[in-house]
């Protein structure tokens, strides 16, 4: 177990996406796996997300936005008329090009960036 307060940062980068109705309740990025991540990170810490399934990037998005002790570094960016909230961060540098990226960008699906930092 992981002291409060003792997290600089934290990446979830591609976490399986539980496509199936069923299975949602099996995702990882949730409002209780929020709160456990707000207790650990340091408050400024930054928690970097990733993912290429779209319905789940919105998902962890909305899990984020909801939460109280975050906040999206990158708010309103990437909006688009059919995604008017946005909030989508830049590829950051500092993650490896995953194979699971990398068979998204072949299948022709766009990895989907958040960052958040804690409050």
């Amino acid at each position: 177990m992981l002291d409060e307060n003792s997290v600089d940062e934290l990446w979830v980068f591609f976490p399986d996406p539980w496509h199936k109705s069923r299975h949602h309740k099996r995702r990882l990025v949730s409002p209780a796996f929020a709160d456990k991540v707000a207790r650990v990170l340091k408050p400024g810490g930054i928690w970097r997300l990733a993912t290429d399934w779209e319905e789940y990037a919105h998902v962890m998005r909305d899990v984020m936005e909801a939460h109280p002790d975050f906040e999206n570094l990158h708010a309103g960016e990437g909006a688009t008329e059919d995604d008017p909230v946005g909030g989508w961060a830049p590829r950051w540098e500092g993650r490896i090009l995953t194979s699971f990226e990398r068979k998204a960008r072949e299948a022709g699906r766009r990895a989907h960036d958040l960052t958040y930092r804690r409050k």
